[in-house]
Order: structure tokens, then C-alpha cells, then sequence
């Protein structure tokens, strides 16, 4: 079976998701196809080029919907399964949001070029366009690592903070935290993206004017 761009880069995406980028190896992935390390390099320029490419497949996963469709089901329909994809593999969002890894390649530009379209369909100008696609990286980068990030050592406490913020809203300062402290205690830390989503479509309109 022939060796391909694509298949080390699958392989390597497979393995970031198993044991992080920072475990990541031309070797590891070299291993991971049947083929010497060296042999790689007819397909991957360095390490850098490899991390770009398992980043792009990562993008390429999202269906470009179809463009006669109103420019808020378009870009709800992008946001959506660049979530899941994130989902997917938050490794990936991590090395975006460190800037060590940058989605390059065709297949992801136009995933980038179809965003930017819904953008700007929606009547916004260039730079509210940028800024908006930057507000949506944003958001959905938020609430894949919110999901997806394990719980850590925590130093001991002697008072837990579900506790502590009982006892200091008790009395009666804190009015709105009071009102809805048991909303917060009632959910999690766990981002709800949807939410989110319609808020920045919604919110779209006044920029638009």
C-alpha cells in the first residue's frame, strides 16, 4: 500500500488524540505507518508541516453546506460541525489557541472561505466580517476546552467554594448572585455552545445596521 500525505497525517492526528502533540514524533508517526522515519519527509516537510496538516484534516471534516441556504443556516451549520469535529479532538484547539499549529490546506480554507461567506452575506463589512469569525473562533476554542479538559490536581481547601459562596451571599449584599446562585450551583462548567451560537446570530443584526 502506498504511503501518502494523507495517511501520515491521519496517523499522526490519531496519535496526537492518544498521547498529545507534545508526545507527537516523526518517529512515533513514522512507527505508526510501517515506514522508516525518512520516508516521511517525501510526504511532510518537517514536524511544523506535520502539525499544520493534522490541524487542516481536523477542518476538513466539516461539510460545506449548501450555499443557496439563508446565511444564518449556513454559518449555524459550519459552527455546529466545527464543534463536533473540535470535539473530536481538542488536542487540535489547544494548538490553535497556543498558535502552534495553523489549518493548511485547501480543504480548510474553504471551510474558513465558507464562514466568511455567511458573514458576509449577513450584510456585515470586511472588518465587522473579521471580527465576527475571530468572536466565533473564539467562542467555540472556550467551550471545546471547557468540555474536554480534565480535572486537575486541586489544592486542599478548608472550606469548599460551593460552601463559601453560600455562606457569603447569605447576607443579603449580593443581591443578583444570591437570586441566581442556585442556577449556577443547578448546572456545570461544561460551556452550553448552542446557547452561545444563537446569541452571536441574534446579535449579528445590530452590527448589520
Amino acid at each position: 500500500m502506498s504511503l501518502t500525505r494523507e495517511k501520515i497525517l491521519d496517523a499522526a492526528l490519531r496519535l496526537a488524540d492518544e498521547q498529545g502533540m507534545a508526545a507527537l514524533s516523526m518517529r512515533k508517526v513514522a512507527a505508526a505507518v510501517g515506514v522508516e522515519a525518512m520516508s516521511l519527509y517525501n510526504h511532510v516537510e518537517n514536524k511544523g508541516d506535520l502539525l499544520d496538516g493534522l490541524t487542516a484534516r481536523v477542518f476538513e471534516e466539516v461539510a460545506l453546506p449548501d450555499p443557496a441556504l439563508p446565511w444564518d443556516d449556513r454559518l449555524r451549520s459550519l459552527a455546529e460541525d466545527l464543534y463536533a469535529s473540535f470535539v473530536r479532538h481538542p488536542v487540535v484547539v489547544r494548538a490553535l489557541a497556543a498558535q502552534d499549529a495553523n489549518p493548511r490546506s485547501a480543504g480548510a480554507l474553504r471551510v474558513i472561505d465558507a464562514l466568511l461567506r455567511a458573514l458576509l452575506d449577513a450584510g456585515l463589512t470586511e472588518e465587522a466580517a473579521a471580527r465576527s469569525y475571530r468572536s466565533l473562533l473564539g467562542m467555540l476554542f472556550g467551550s471545546v476546552l471547557t468540555r474536554t479538559t480534565g480535572p486537575g490536581a486541586k489544592a486542599a481547601r478548608a472550606e469548599p467554594v460551593v460552601a463559601y459562596f453560600r455562606r457569603m451571599v447569605a447576607a443579603g449584599e449580593l443581591p443578583s448572585l444570591q437570586r441566581v446562585l442556585p442556577a449556577l450551583e443547578s448546572g456545570d462548567c461544561v460551556q452550553d455552545f448552542e446557547y452561545q451560537l444563537e446569541l452571536l446570530i441574534g446579535g449579528l443584526a445590530p452590527v448589520r445596521g
